[in-house]
């Protein structure tokens, strides 16, 4: 991916000590909006929400299973 914008991050350094941003997997993947962020928060919770990141990436899967699962 050539976008400058997937590689620039405003706030923090999270993203970019990871092999690979959150955003480009999500991207490439085609990922809808719900799944796409619980992966963002799972893969930041060490380096910055902590367990606040945790219960938020659950929340996006709570809304995954009743959108998805009924």
């Amino acid at each position: 991916m050539t976008n400058k914008a997937f590689f620039k991050q405003i706030g923090g350094k999270h993203y970019k000590t990871m092999k690979i941003q959150p955003s480009i997997f999500i991207n490439e993947n085609g990922l809808p909006f719900a799944e796409g962020n619980a992966i963002k928060y799972i893969c930041r919770h060490r380096l910055k929400g902590k367990k606040e990141d945790i219960l938020k990436a659950i929340h996006y899967l709570e809304m995954i299973v009743e959108r998805d699962y009924k």
